[in-house]
């Protein structure tokens, strides 16, 4: 009896105690936020493989719908069930809609079909691989072999061909030191250079010069891919330096021949003024010769004709005198008739060195052919006495008098 009613006590006591699940289970909070319980915030993808994976919430699935935003091309989810789902297929990869070992960043949602505020916005990434690994390439888009000369503009876009892992960065690397250049650094950017007119020194016996370029491209596990293009560089012209050349020697040019018509008008005027002077003085000998014999033929006077007799001596005495005080100026003929000729030859040069444009083709013959001339007239005309001013006489004076039709007449050039 005693026994049992321990029995009985330790029951009822036993009883009396609450259980400690119970306490535990009232002590937690209920759960009543939406939540996804079995959501992996990293998947990584083999190619050519099928994933699916079922999301869970803790609620009833049949009052909920799953949707995606920006996910990849490919990847899909069923909207009542939760059940992701993708097919790695390499023509995403070739295609370039999808890239090797770049982490993708998927955003997932879950919404109660009757009280829209009850929703839950998350994301988890998704990364693809392959153990197949296809290296990358560099592809300019110029042919590797280049001719340019010297002033010529280089540009140039350096591409790539995507393989499993893309280029990161691209190096440059050249056999002979340039400068001014556009850096590549990545795939798409434009190369460009301009050649220096300067870049085959003077001293230089080859006439041409080879430049290698080479592109090094590397991808993030140092595969690296290298592109070489070989310019071969011929000498140029320096057409702004040349042609200020030209219009130096043009500019000489045109001042020399107006310094020879000035100097060709003063020489003419003073053989002009001689012969004015020798027609005079020829008269009054004449006229003394012819008084002289009729007076020696007509007088009977003794005396009178004593006179004739002298006076036509003193005729004859008097033609040498002449001479000697005003002499003939055949050499001043011939230098002005020398000067006229330099002249026209030098015009007809300089207008058929004149300049089509900046970029004449024949610049430097045309240079050299109107500094040549140049300077054989003035070799030519060494010892003549250049006159470039005289205040007796203008510019426009002398001319109008060089392009008279009197003067061209008197002076041109004669065949016997």
């Amino acid at each position: 009896m005693i026994l049992g009613s321990v029995r009985s006590q330790e029951v009822q006591h036993k009883d009396t105690i609450p259980h400690k699940s119970d306490t535990i289970q009232h002590a937690l909070p209920v759960d009543t936020t939406l939540r996804i319980i079995n959501l992996n915030p990293y998947f990584t993808i083999h190619v050519d493989s099928i994933f699916q994976y079922g999301m869970e919430i803790n609620r009833p699935k049949e009052y909920y719908y799953w949707f995606l935003r920006n996910a990849p091309v490919g990847v899909r989810i069923d909207r009542t069930s939760g059940q992701l789902y993708f097919k790695a297929d390499k023509s995403f990869f070739r295609s370039g809609k999808l890239k090797y070992d770049e982490p993708y960043r998927v955003e997932i949602g879950v919404q109660n079909l009757f009280f829209p505020a009850d929703r839950v916005d998350t994301s988890f990434n998704l990364l693809f691989y392959s153990t197949e690994i296809n290296s990358s390439k560099l592809k300019p888009t110029i042919t590797q072999t280049q001719y340019n000369e010297e002033g010529d503009s280089i540009r140039f876009k350096v591409q790539c061909e995507a393989g499993t892992f893309p280029f990161e960065q691209i190096t440059l690397s050249t056999n002979i030191p340039i400068s001014n250049y556009t850096l590549v650094k990545r795939c798409d950017d434009e190369f460009s250079w301009m050649i220096p007119y300067d870049f085959i020194r003077d001293n230089d016996t080859a006439k041409s010069k080879t430049l290698l370029v080479q592109f090094i491209g590397s991808d993030k596990f140092q595969n690296k891919d290298t592109a070489t293009l070989r310019f071969v560089i011929r000498p140029g012209i320096n057409y702004p330096q040349k042609y200020a050349e030209h219009k130096v020697v043009a500019d000489e040019m045109a001042k020399y021949i107006k310094n020879l018509k000035l100097t060709f008008y003063v020489i003419t005027k003073n053989v002009k003024t001689n012969k004015n002077a020798r027609a005079t003085f020829d008269i009054t000998g004449s006229t003394t010769a012819l008084a002289g014999t009729v007076l020696s033929t007509a007088s009977d006077d003794p005396g009178t004709q004593d006179i004739g007799k002298i006076l036509p001596s003193i005729g004859l005495t008097m033609v040498p005198v002449k001479e000697a005080v005003a002499p003939s100026k055949v050499q001043e003929q011939n230098t002005a008739a020398q000067v006229r000729a330099t002249i026209k030859r030098l015009e007809y040069v300089y207008s058929e060195g004149a300049l089509v444009g900046d970029r004449d083709p024949d610049l430097l013959a045309k240079t050299k052919k109107l500094r040549d001339e140049l300077k054989q007239a003035q070799l030519q005309l060494v010892d003549l006495p250049i006159v470039d001013f005289d205040t007796r006489y203008s510019q426009e004076e002398a001319d109008k008098y060089f392009n008279n039709p009197k003067v061209n007449k008197k002076y041109k050039l004669k065949v016997n």
